[in-house]
This record gives structure tokens, sequence and C-alpha cells, in this order.
């Protein structure tokens, strides 16, 4: 009887595809997406250009993965912070937003290679389909858990009146951290977001 090989070939695809991925950052980091070839991903993780193209196609492919990767770390990051409020908090509005906030503006989604990619995401989704559906399924992810939390305490077309304000504010201190990192107060950023939350919550 053969052995059963399939749990192997898949632990290997997925590992190669995190190389590549890890290798997209690092190289989009270093050099900026329009100089991140092929050649220069496929050498950072030490595997042939041909994997690439087996894997995701092309370059845009390549991005579309990476970006997934990004979203869904953030969403892992933004779950795990509202899992560890304590019990009495578990049903806060304040709390879960703030955990939002937390998890938007950590020092994960504000790292170099991280941020580089997001911005390179944001460009490139204004030309590409499958980018733009990404980044409109990010943009309502966002709004959505903003809506819900504040829904618990303010009627309907109030709750998502906060919501549009507090995702244009998260992406607009997230922007200015990622633009100016060295200038960038991360401490007072997340308390310019707070005190939002609290300006509604309290009316």
């Amino acid at each position: 009887m053969k052995p059963n090989l399939k749990p192997k070939r898949i632990e290997l695809e997925a590992l190669r595809r995190d190389q590549l991925i890890q290798a997209t950052l690092a190289v989009i980091d270093k050099v900026g997406l329009a100089d991140a070839s092929i050649i220069l991903i496929a050498k950072q993780a030490k595997l042939s250009t041909g994997i690439i193209h087996h894997y995701f196609g092309d370059k845009s492919g390549l991005l579309v993965a990476v970006m997934q990767y990004i979203m869904q770390a953030l969403g892992r990051d933004t779950l795990a912070r509202k899992q560890q409020l304590p019990v009495e908090f578990a049903n806060s509005a304040k709390q879960q937003l703030c955990a939002v906030i937390d998890a938007n503006l950590s020092e994960q989604q504000l790292h170099s290679a991280i941020s580089k990619t997001w911005l390179t995401f944001w460009a490139a989704s204004m030309h590409h389909p499958q980018l733009k559906r990404l980044h409109h399924i990010n943009a309502q992810r966002l709004y959505s858990n903003l809506s819900y939390q504040f829904g618990r305490n303010l009627p309907k077309v109030r709750a998502r009146f906060a919501a549009k304000g507090l995702s244009a504010l998260i992406e607009g201190l997230w922007l200015r951290g990622a633009l100016e990192p060295e200038n960038f107060d991360v401490l007072t950023a997340k308390q310019i977001a707070y005190e939002y939350i609290d300006q509604y919550l309290s009316a």
C-alpha cells in the first residue's frame, strides 16, 4: 500500500506560500512595489520564480495573497483583543470599540513592511479589480464592526453615522503613523479615537 503523500504536499505548499508572502513584504519594505520584481522576491524567499507563477500566477496575484494575509492577521488580532477583555466588559460597546482601535493602530499594523504594503495596496486597488474588491471588503468589515458596537447604545441612524466617522478617523490616524512614523505618538492617536467614542456614547 502506497503512503498518503497528500498531507505532506499540502504542508509544503503552505510553507512555500508563507515564504513567498514574507519575502514579498520584505522586498516591498526595501524597494517598494514598482521595483519588487518576481526575481527579487524569489531570491529573498530562496525559491525559484517558477514557484511564484505556479502558486500565484503573477505579481498581482501575489499581492492579492499578501493583502489577504495581512487582513486575516488584523481580523485575528481584533478578535483576540475582544476575547481577552474581562468578563464585565464583554458586552461593553466602548471596550469593544477600543479593542478595534488598538488592533488597527497596533505595532504590527504600523510595522514598516506592513504599512508600506497597505499603502501600495490602496494605490493599486484603484486600477486592479480584485484588489478593489478586497479594499471594499476590508472597509465594509470595519464599518460593520463599528456600527454594530455603536448600535448597542445608539439608535441605528446615529450608530451608522458614528461608525463612518470612527472608521475615517482610524484610517486617518493610521495613515499619519505610516507616513511619519518618527513623529507619530501612537498613545496620543489612540486617545484621540477613544475620546471620539466617548463623545458619542456619553451624549
